[in-house]
Order: structure tokens, then C-alpha cells, then sequence
């Protein structure tokens, strides 16, 4: 349930952070647009690398050997 939760946490802050750069950066239609890739292309980039962090913890790839003493 955590990874839906957080990726909804994404999604609000890139919305929010959509809705800050088109009202504090407002100078045309092509530089908002652009600015708008930008915000959202980096939220996407760190969802993507939260969410590859938080599966990868969740089936590891290098399982640790236990030495005869453990």
C-alpha cells in the first residue's frame, strides 16, 4: 500500500509544482511549456528512482550465505 501512497505523493507534488512554475514563471506560452517539461520530466525521474529502489529491496538480487557458525 506504501508504493501507491507515495506514488500519489508524486503526483500531487508534481501538480503542485506545475501550478507554481506556470504562475511564478508566466513569460509566453513556448518558455511555459518548456518549463513544463521540465518539472515534469524530473518528478517522473525521481519517482522512477524511488520506485526502483523500493522494488529492488523487495526481491533482492545477491542473497547473503550464511557461514556454519550462523
Amino acid at each position: 500500500m506504501s508504493f501507491l501512497i507515495t506514488t500519489l505523493i508524486f503526483v500531487a507534488i508534481g501538480v503542485i509544482a506545475s501550478l507554481c512554475t506556470g504562475i511564478c514563471f508566466n513569460r509566453g506560452i513556448s518558455t511555459n511549456l518548456f518549463h513544463l517539461t521540465l518539472v515534469i520530466t524530473a518528478t517522473v525521474c525521481c519517482w522512477m528512482m524511488w520506485a526502483i529502489v523500493y522494488l529492488a529491496q523487495m526481491k533482492p538480487l545477491i542473497v547473503p550465505i550464511l557461514s556454519e557458525g550462523e
